[in-house]
């Protein structure tokens, strides 16, 4: 008899330890329930004495707290799931926003690979592995940056920070790569010049045309925050 009432004071404590786990999270599932209807069950069956019915119902408190426990997990899992998801799909669409696609079609193609493996171990309810696939899309794109093609403008910047000079702007990758090239501006910007005889002289501020010489195509202001492609004539951006 002793032994007995052991074997249900022990399976009592660790429902209640369990229930007591839990009871801030996820706690009104249907195992958690049926622990804690089970387990309140095994107790009044201990003080009327029927202590093998009490045995009874606290293997079953047992085995619904397990399956609580369990429960809980796969929510905990779906919900980690569900968030990397979420992360790897807002990456993958700002990568193709910046040109990925393109620029680097090895790292964009993987990472979109990654990305639908993921969807479907999430749909499988594979959360575990689905999470994994999601970090992989979002390191696989972790060292992507935009590349903006090849602007059109350009804004004179002071001669004392930049050096700027028709010369100098023509030979910047992003421009033409080749100082020697710098008559092209000359030509496209004479009638902005304060003096159109003289290339020598640019002011800051003024906003010079670049021009396409090779069909390459190019748009908008540059921006020294942003990475630009290089050109070269067999650039590869046509109109």
């Amino acid at each position: 008899m002793i032994k007995k009432c052991t074997c249900v004071i022990a399976a009592l404590f660790l429902s209640a330890a369990f229930a007591f786990a839990v009871k801030y999270s996820y706690r009104d599932n249907v195992y958690q329930k049926l622990a804690e209807e089970y387990s309140v069950k095994a107790d009044k069956a201990l003080d009327a004495g029927d202590y093998d019915l009490a045995i009874e119902y606290s293997e079953k408190a047992e085995e619904n707290a397990a399956l609580s426990e369990e429960f809980i997990r796969s929510l905990r899992r779906r919900a980690e799931a569900e968030e990397l998801l979420a992360k790897a799909k807002e990456r993958l669409d700002y990568a193709r926003k910046i040109g990925a696609d393109e620029n680097y079609p090895v790292a964009f193609n993987a990472a979109s690979d990654y990305y639908d493996e993921a969807e479907e171990a999430f749909d499988d309810e594979d959360y575990e592995n689905a999470a994994d696939l999601a970090r992989k899309v979002l390191d696989t794109l972790s060292g992507i940056k935009g590349i903006y093609g090849l602007p059109r403008f350009y804004i004179v910047q002071p001669w004392e920070i930049t050096r700027d000079c028709l010369w100098n702007i023509s030979g910047r990758t992003y421009v033409y790569n080749n100082p020697w090239l710098w008559e092209n501006l000359y030509r496209a910007n004479r009638e902005k010049l304060p003096d159109p005889n003289n290339p020598n002289l640019i002011l800051p501020g003024m906003k010079l045309e670049i021009p396409s010489i090779s069909g390459e195509y190019r748009s908008g202001t540059y921006d020294p925050n942003q990475t630009y492609d290089t050109y070269s004539p067999n650039y590869s951006h046509k109109r």
